[in-house]
């Protein structure tokens, strides 16, 4: 399942920084996830925002809404995480059977701790997940998440941005793609989508 609705990337505006290049460009990841031209999502080992280690199957037999970006972002991060939680209080006792997962593609900030302060600010059930920056890239290629650390302005070296795609990935139950809502996706949407599959269960 596809969802072709409009969406927004985070197009690079700046140098990406050395040695932080992304293996794929904005264009080539929507391509792949429009058409389906390779699978998306996969295994990956990460650490939530309590500290304790994650695997993929830690979430067999609920579907996932799964979403990358970064507690720095100033709004389009927010926005989305805002209506995942929306969409959470709108299914209400069914939301049991779906977990959140807000990836970092900043874990150089988005320590554990930084992240136990930030994802409860949009839902309870929320969970953070952050980890080394290869273990990062790892599982942003298998989802196939572009994002860049962008250099800061002269003015403010201490200050940088990440440029990055900004899709809801809805996967099943046995972790299998189904689709993404894009950025913006109102919470009536999600709901209208994933309650129908809340019935299937898991192989």
């Amino acid at each position: 399942m596809i969802f072709r609705a409009g969406f927004i990337l985070w197009l690079m505006l700046a140098p990406v920084m050395a040695g932080d290049a992304p293996t794929r460009s904005p264009a080539e990841i929507m391509d792949i996830l429009m058409w389906n031209r390779e699978p998306v999502g996969g295994p990956f080992e990460l650490i939530d925002h309590t500290g304790k280690p994650r695997t993929t199957s830690d979430f067999r037999g609920k579907l996932m809404l799964v979403y990358f970006g970064f507690t720095f972002c100033p709004d389009i991060c927010p926005t989305d995480l805002q209506a995942i939680g929306q969409t959470l209080d709108k299914l209400g006792a069914e939301a049991d059977s779906v977990q959140p997962l807000f990836i970092t593609v900043d874990p150089e900030r988005d320590t554990a701790q930084h992240l136990a302060e930030y994802v409860p600010m949009f839902h309870p059930r929320l969970i953070g997940l952050t980890g080394s920056a290869e273990a990062i890239r790892r599982a942003a290629d298998a989802y196939k998440v572009y994002y860049a650390k962008v250099d800061p302005p002269k003015e403010d070296s201490g200050h940088y941005t990440v440029d990055h795609t900004a899709f809801i990935y809805l996967m099943d139950r046995d972790g299998n793609y189904l689709g993404f809502f894009p950025s913006g996706t109102t919470a009536d949407r999600m709901v209208e989508i994933i309650r129908p599959r809340l019935t299937e269960t898991a192989r």
